[in-house]
């Protein structure tokens, strides 16, 4: 790997990995860019290609790639339903291929490897938390193109990359959650709004008034908050608004 990227250890790097956390809308963008930056921090010209598998479900995907062919790459393992990527996540262990021209353990794999000019890889996990479960991969063009100190920088980086993905999910969970009570908030509203002018309209009661809105959500196959919001809309429109729904 080039000299000057070692700059980055460990001094910058955190900074480098916080960038992209706060840069980027949403976690799947903070992947792309993760793969990106990881191709680039980390590697020299024989350093290919560069991805990121997430596991979910126990279903392996790969979220992000520089290459396509480092995507194609990680398809093949999925198929085959194991490989160096696969293994890294499954045993939280780092996985290197040295010379795959002398790997037996993943024939799919490595003859599809060796078809893309790929003579050595890495896979490293990341850790995540909860269920999912994550890998970062690097293929290189040479045989042995990964030395131990390659190996070590690799490890150190994906301890913190971990963290600021990790960092990156929460985040991206939390603004999910805080629309997800805007919108409760929006709808009950609305609803809200809806069952009083009902109640003013036919003199009923608040029970009355939502059952009124309940069928008509069923009859017309109709959102509740949709049925409320139409409701609210006429109001505001023509104060002589209609509230009487045909079952």
């Amino acid at each position: 790997m080039a000299d000057d990227t070692r700059l980055l250890f460990p001094d910058l790097l955190v900074d480098h990995l916080q960038d992209l956390v706060l840069k980027t809308e949403d976690v799947k963008e903070m992947l792309d860019e993760l793969a990106e930056f990881s191709a680039v921090t980390l590697a020299d010209p024989a350093i290919a290609f560069c991805s990121i598998t997430l596991i979910q479900r126990k279903k392996p995907v790969t979220v992000a790639s520089n290459e396509d062919s480092a995507l194609r790459l990680d398809e093949t393992q999925y198929s085959a339903g194991d490989g160096p990527c696969l293994s890294a996540i499954r045993q939280q262990l780092v996985v290197h291929v040295p010379d795959l021209t002398n790997e037996d353990r993943w024939p799919a794999y490595t003859a599809a490897a060796l078809e893309a000019g790929v003579g050595s890889s890495l896979s490293v996990p990341l850790v995540l938390e909860g269920e999912a479960e994550a890998g970062l991969n690097f293929y290189s063009t040479r045989s042995h193109g990964f030395t131990g100190e390659d190996i070590s920088m690799v490890e150190t980086y994906s301890y913190h990359a971990s963290k600021a993905l990790r960092l990156a999910v929460r985040i991206s969970q939390l603004a999910e959650a805080k629309a997800h009570l805007i919108a409760a908030m929006e709808s009950r509203t609305t609803i809200d709004l809806a069952t009083g002018a009902i109640m003013a309209q036919n003199r009923c009661s608040q029970e009355a008034a939502i059952r009124i809105l309940r069928i008509a959500s069923n009859t017309r196959n109709v959102k509740l908050r949709d049925i409320a919001a139409s409701v609210v809309a006429s109001i505001s429109h023509d104060p002589r608004v209609r509230t009487h729904f045909d079952a």
